[in-house]
């Protein structure tokens, strides 16, 4: 006896099988030919985006004037015949209505009964993108081109057009909240860029744009090698993922200004981990060996304290007169990492930071108040950037689990 085909997922009062069906028995050949451009069409490109793998972008009628071009209509299955962007495909919606693709971008309409809202979720199938991969002979680049009656032969299970509108709104839901989210994300970051450049003197310059009320005195250029108090390296020691023990900060975890412990080893629970290879709140880091243009690395760690060590690639940095809040955002100032880049030794793939390579980097500073203010206020942004992101990668984790599981 053959296996239901029903998702694992449905919403109440849905019970019926759903239907398997050729892809080719679902659309029709959509047409609309504009044999020659006027100039500044909008034309619809095929880079990703929320909405589906189309974006759109303004282009001078001159350079296609004698390709056969077609006006794009909503609610359209649109798919790139060409291998060299994976067949990208998209339903089309009212935003991309008039824009206009060349005839390698073919336009189907969907039969009566049909969501074209459910096919923009379901043509996300791997399944589907196999099958396109599959329907494209021999070949490189953009020599694969699709052969549009083997794709028509896809066979895709769908239900009624009740549940399918169903599906489609709750997935259109919660991709609003993933836009909303990287909207969001994208315009706190530009504000931290913005106010970053206008924080910091511009080289040449010891009084930046914007500073707190009360402050008036130029920041005094300083030695990075006579603000140093030490430079240590940390343990020997190897880590695993499949140990136990306490984490282990390595390079890789090492960001321009943060770190990213999502992939994290550890010690062996046997090890013993001298207290001086614990990191603590404010402890400044940077990477001591990487490629040549990833060396050097730095972040001041905000984290939990005392739970994770750091290893031997990895350099903490203590500083008298600095507060190392605010410094790790001086450190990842564009002047800044140039002359760290710059101090660097070593080949294309291998390279290391000595502290005496470091002595020569020049900065300015102001008052220790000034510098906690600046460092709290980037502090605020930062919160604000990883709340974003969290949210962010929550709604896709709950997309991709829907998509895997609402559909047959």
């Amino acid at each position: 006896m053959s296996e239901r085909k029903v998702p694992k997922i449905r919403f109440p009062g849905f019970t019926e099988e759903w239907e398997e069906q050729e892809l080719g028995t679902l659309v029709t050949r959509y047409e609309d030919h504009v044999e020659t451009p006027h100039n500044g069409y909008e034309r619809l490109g095929i880079r990703s985006h929320a909405k589906g793998t189309f974006h759109s972008y303004v282009a001078p009628g001159e350079e296609l004037e004698t390709a056969k071009m077609q006006r794009v209509a909503s609610d359209k299955f649109i798919v790139n015949i060409t291998f060299a962007w994976e067949h990208a495909v998209a339903v089309t919606d009212a935003e991309d209505a008039g824009k206009l693709v060349s005839h390698r971008f073919p336009q189907f309409s969907f039969r009566d009964g049909l969501d074209p809202s459910f096919f923009k979720y379901a043509m996300l199938d791997k399944r589907f993108k196999k099958h396109l991969e599959l329907s494209s002979p021999g070949g490189a680049g953009r020599n694969r081109v699709l052969k549009i009656e083997d794709m028509l032969k896809y066979r895709i299970a769908v239900p009624s057009i009740e549940e399918q509108q169903k599906v489609s709104w709750l997935l259109d839901n919660v991709n609003d909240h993933i836009v909303y989210a990287e909207t969001e994300l994208n315009k706190w970051k530009e504000l931290k860029k913005g106010m970053l450049q206008k924080m910091f003197p511009k080289e040449g310059e010891s009084v930046p744009e914007i500073r707190f009320q009360g402050f008036t005195e130029p920041w005094e250029e300083h030695k990075y090698g006579d603000d140093i108090e030490s430079i240590q390296t940390g343990t020997n020691l190897l880590g695993s993922k499949n140990n136990t023990g306490i984490p282990l900060i390595k390079m890789g975890n090492i960001q321009r200004g943060y770190f990213d412990v999502t992939e994290i080893e550890r010690i062996d629970v046997s090890d013993i981990i001298e207290a001086e290879n614990i990191v603590y709140y404010g402890d400044f880091f940077f990477n001591t060996r990487n490629t040549l243009s990833l060396v050097g690395k730095g972040a001041t760690w905000m984290g939990e304290n005392g739970m994770y060590a750091f290893n031997s690639n990895i350099a903490r940095v203590k500083l008298h007169g600095v507060d190392t809040i605010f410094f790790n955002y001086l450190y990842n100032t564009d002047s800044f990492s140039r002359q760290i880049h710059a101090s660097a030794m070593g080949t294309t793939s291998v390279a290391a930071i000595y502290p005496r390579s470091l002595e020569s980097v020049r900065y300015f500073l102001p008052t220790v108040d000034e510098q906690k203010k600046i460092g709290k206020l980037f502090q605020s942004f930062d919160r604000v950037l990883n709340y974003y992101q969290d949210e962010l990668s929550q709604w896709q984790t709950l997309k991709k689990a829907l998509l895997q599981q609402m559909f047959v």
